[in-house]
């Protein structure tokens, strides 16, 4: 059996077992410490915006302190980007809260502006204003956050926007995770930088920054005995996670710049190939390119997006379809939908390919190899 190449694997620097091993040797072992102050400030350095950062167990557990920060409250609606993983849908329910999904559009395959719209307006004529908005950038492409968050502004619903696969990534030099009222990042092992597992809560109120600290840490009041007056969470990063993560910020520049490089070499391959596209960048845009994806039209290639996904994993190369829209997934069945079909269009048709910033130039080789393989035939 040949190596396994994986869709997008951690890829450490070198320096985070020094700040672990200063965790060990300070005894810091505990869920807090100074490698979490510095991690945070080491995302608030690298976001600017004047942003304030509090760093959390996991991207979702980010989104879930975002909608109760929020005040959102059992009964209320969420508009969420229908095109995701389930991550980003799922914490509305935590909060008893109801999503109403929104379709993308096609140049970034994020949430479409003019249906956002068209969601709140007939929402609010159902009588349901919705209580915030989530967007996503997905696959490291940036939204179009400027249209989004003023039609947002103008109907005053809040934004929650997911940024967990979109560290590094811009508009006109704006990065992603500082243009919602809360934005949330993730560092699970798959994404451009890991804390092994882990996320971040975003926002420019210091004030808001520390209230998810404190809902974080099982919302613990300021007394010498253990007493709370609301609900917390066990949702903090933990010391040594922290360490992984300060070691990792030191190399996340490389890191995009890595899998910029491995898209470059996938749109110089795939430029002569008919009927296969790839997601390309607006003006003013900047993508991490945390994962390569291409769309298939079978009828012009010759192969499907299927027949290449098994032709991939019979060489034991992972590729992986898009996300299935949340619309589609059974969980959701019954929930409020507005779209155009660009979702399923998508899903049919999109391949994420490897695009880790760990991929070998054999590796490259095998890959390219493997997919002229099946698309030549």
């Amino acid at each position: 059996m040949k190596e396994k190449i994986w869709l997008s694997s951690p890829h450490m620097g070198g320096t985070e077992q020094q700040y672990v091993k200063e965790a060990f040797d300070t005894n810091w072992i505990a869920p807090l410490g100074p490698n979490v102050n510095g991690f945070e400030q080491d995302l608030e350095l690298f976001l600017g915006d004047d942003v304030h950062v509090a760093a959390l167990s996991s991207g979702t557990a980010g989104l879930h302190l975002g909608l109760v920060l929020l005040g959102v409250k059992a009964g209320d609606e969420v508009i969420c980007q229908s095109m995701t993983f389930s991550a980003t849908a799922n914490p509305i329910t935590y909060v008893g809260a109801v999503p109403v999904f929104v379709d993308s559009e096609a140049d970034t395959w994020n949430m479409s502006p003019q249906l956002l719209e068209a969601a709140i307006k007939d929402r609010i004529e159902k009588g349901k204003k919705p209580k915030a908005i989530i967007p996503v950038h997905l696959y490291g492409m940036p939204a179009k956050m400027d249209e989004l968050i003023a039609i947002a502004q103008l109907y005053d619903i809040p934004v929650l926007e997911d940024a967990a696969e979109a560290l590094g990534s811009s508009i006109r030099g704006k990065k992603c995770g500082t243009f919602g009222d809360i934005g949330v990042l993730s560092f699970n092992g798959n994404k451009i930088i890991t804390t092994s597992g882990g996320g971040a809560l975003v926002s420019k109120s210091a004030t808001v920054a520390n209230d998810a600290r404190f809902l974080a840490t099982q919302a613990r009041d300021a007394a010498p005995h253990y007493q709370h007056s609301q609900i917390g969470y066990n949702y903090r990063m933990s010391n040594l996670c922290a360490g992984v993560g300060r070691g990792q910020m030191e190399v996340l520049a490389k890191r995009v710049e890595q899998r910029r490089s491995v898209y470059v070499q996938y749109e110089q391959y795939f430029g002569d190939k008919k009927g296969i596209t790839l997601l390309q960048e607006p003006a003013g845009y900047f993508s991490n390119r945390w994962l390569s994806t291409i769309l298939i039209d079978h009828t012009v290639a010759g192969v499907s997006r299927e027949e290449l996904r098994v032709a991939l994993e019979q060489e034991n190369i992972e590729s992986r379809p898009l996300w299935k829209p949340m619309h589609m997934q059974p969980v959701f069945d019954g929930c409020a939908f507005y779209g155009d079909g660009t979702a399923e269009r998508l899903f049919a048709d999109g391949l994420c390919l490897p695009s880790g910033s760990n991929l070998t130039e054999a590796d490259m080789a095998r890959i390219l190899a493997a997919i002229e393989k099946v698309i030549s035939k």
